[in-house]
């Protein structure tokens, strides 16, 4: 995974007219004094602005070696929409590069700002006070490389239409995607799987993916979390309550994994869907949430 720009690096090449419009925007308001990201330096060749702040797509880690590899994958496709930013995959835990390798290797190479951009579903612990806590500790051993810490991906409609994808895709020609019933006359019932939170509203965040779907759709839906009730088993049963013949596991996972293979594990004779992986549409989110970030951090500066 690593290229020769260091820890984690994935890709960067000059470029950056983005670059150049940040500093400007950020200019109104304040004097020369202040500088937001640090100086703006133009290349000797072709006279192109430096490109923006690097990109730190945050994975949460697996002892699985099928998840890095995923997440590998995802960030090789973020990397390669943007290719005048520097982006780099780092992990949360039991994989490297660590965050805090990442940051030392983005400060190294001579940045001076960095989108922190997590690579998770929901906003939970890791979001909220793991990942946090790391970047305070970066910015301490760091002062003059700033991080901004950018929102999670969450339920966003993007990726319920890349949920839906993988069920039709499962489902095979004989489904429909509107109506809730296939062409064989059997209704259909979609097990949401997540991982399962401590907090409450962290897995009230699954039943909001199982809704939207169902919209979506019309299928029958209901929620299970791999470490936590409801169970795979019973959401199965409260489909088939419901009405449901044909009924489908589909895993609110980035990448497969121990409970990815758990959900199976636990319910051997229903099809389990393949999970989100590298798509279109994670890429587009995933530089929603860096351009948001940044137009964020310039608001609060101006």
């Amino acid at each position: 995974m690593n290229s020769p720009g260091g820890i984690g690096s994935v890709a960067r090449l000059p470029g950056g007219s983005m670059w150049a419009e940040l500093e400007r925007l950020s200019d109104r308001g304040r004097g020369p004094s202040r500088p937001m990201f640090g100086p703006l330096r133009v290349t000797p060749i072709g006279g192109y602005a430096e490109p923006g702040p690097a990109l730190i797509a945050v994975a949460h880690g697996s002892r699985d070696p099928r998840s890095a590899a995923t997440m590998s994958a995802v960030v090789a496709d973020i990397a390669a929409a943007r290719p005048d930013i520097d982006v780099r995959l780092a992990f949360l835990d039991l994989n490297a590069p660590s965050v805090e390798q990442v940051v030392d290797a983005v400060a190294a190479q001579g940045h001076t700002h960095a989108v922190v951009t997590p690579l998770l579903l929901g906003s939970a612990f890791h979001a909220r006070v793991d990942l946090p806590g790391l970047l305070a500790a970066a910015r301490t051993a760091h002062p003059q490389l700033t991080l901004t810490q950018a929102d999670v991906l969450g339920p966003d409609p993007r990726l319920i239409t890349t949920l839906r994808d993988r069920t039709l895709a499962a489902l095979g020609d004989s489904a429909r995607p509107q109506g809730g019933e296939p062409l064989d006359g059997q209704a259909i019932g979609v097990v949401v799987a997540a991982v399962g939170a401590a907090a409450v509203a962290a897995n009230a965040r699954t039943g909001e993916v199982a809704r939207q779907l169902a919209g979506m759709t019309g299928w029958h839906t209901e929620i299970c979390f791999a470490t936590t009730e409801p169970s795979v088993a019973q959401a199965i049963s409260r489909l088939h309550a419901r009405g449901a013949e044909r009924v489908l596991v589909a895993p609110w996972f980035l990448a497969p994994g121990l409970l990815t293979d758990r959900l199976v594990a636990a319910a051997p004779d229903v099809v389990h869907t393949q999970v989100i992986g590298p798509d279109t549409a994670l890429t587009e989110i995933v530089w929603d949430r860096y351009d948001t970030a940044l137009t964020d951090a310039l608001s609060l500066s101006a």
